[in-house]
């Protein structure tokens, strides 16, 4: 089974709390879609790979991680698309919750699925109750104040920010939780792998600006041109689009470099070159060096 499928597999279990039968239906049906068909599931790869190189002594812990990391990157996803933020109406090449399911049942599924990540972190950490405490702050810390997800989409809101804390917060803060826990999830210390996941959520977020500009969106699965039009911070806006490739090319070289020592670190900077070969929209692969 390759990682991709072992991570959805992952997530329907853990989605079984919402498809009981004396739950809202429509609710629960809001909230698969807004987890199937997923997208690349970089982030919960990224917690597998980490927790692998590190040992991985217990798989349940490092999957109760992963899908954690999932639910709220697509918790994320929901409420980003809400009209009231970006108005999207597409998100993985399907409508996206508030056009398929409402306003209403696209917030309550955005919050429902943030319990959830809650929920079955403590139950894939049942047996090794003592490795809990750590990955409910890392992954806490993630999504809340002052500088997880939601400072991030706070910050669209603020007159004036400086690019790097938006980023940081709206896509870094994952990134770096998503590293951390895997190292966390298999009992080893964690603050050592922050600098790979903020280095890899300040590139794919680069990224991101290069496809936003450049990218088909058919191809992407979501509408592009939204950051001019909404006047949102962009690297490509702040840089160039010579210079987002650059800086793309050293965040990634830069995440390589800081991968601890550890008994996988050499197969997990491999993993990390392959992957990155994606980040770049192949619109713009003249731009590379």
């Amino acid at each position: 089974m390759d990682v991709r499928q072992h991570i959805d597999n992952v997530l329907e279990a853990t989605m079984t709390r919402a498809d009981l039968p004396d739950a809202p239906p429509l609710l629960a049906k809001a909230m698969r879609h807004a987890v199937f068909p997923g997208g690349g599931r970089l982030r919960p790869r990224l917690t597998l790979a980490v927790a692998a190189a590190c040992g991985n002594d217990l798989p349940a812990a490092a999957d109760a991680a992963a899908a954690a990391i999932e639910l709220l990157h697509c918790a994320s996803l929901v409420h980003d698309d809400l009209p009231c933020f970006d108005d999207a109406h597409s998100r993985r090449g399907q409508a996206s919750v508030h056009v398929a399911y409402g306003e209403p049942l696209a917030v309550l599924a955005g919050d429902a699925l943030i319990v959830m990540a809650f929920q079955g972190l403590a139950s894939g950490l049942a047996m090794v109750p003592e490795r809990l405490p750590l990955l409910l702050g890392i992954v806490a810390d993630a999504v809340g104040m002052p500088a997880g997800i939601c400072a991030g989409q706070a910050w669209e809101s603020e007159p004036t920010v400086k690019l790097a804390e938006y980023q940081r917060a709206k896509t870094g803060a994952l990134f770096a939780a998503s590293t951390m826990a895997g190292a966390a999830a298999a009992g080893r210390e964690a603050r050592s792998w922050r600098m790979l996941g903020e280095c890899l959520g300040e590139a794919y977020q680069v990224a991101d600006d290069l496809r936003d500009v450049a990218a088909d969106p058919a191809e992407l699965g979501k509408p592009v041109g939204r950051d001019a039009a909404l006047g949102r911070p962009n690297a490509v806006g702040h840089l160039g689009i010579v210079g987002a490739v650059r800086r793309l090319e050293s965040l990634v070289a830069d995440a390589v470099a800081s991968v601890p020592d550890c008994a996988g670190a050499g197969a997990l900077r491999a993993l990390i070159h392959k992957e990155a070969e994606r980040f770049l929209p192949k619109e713009l692969a003249r731009y590379a060096a």
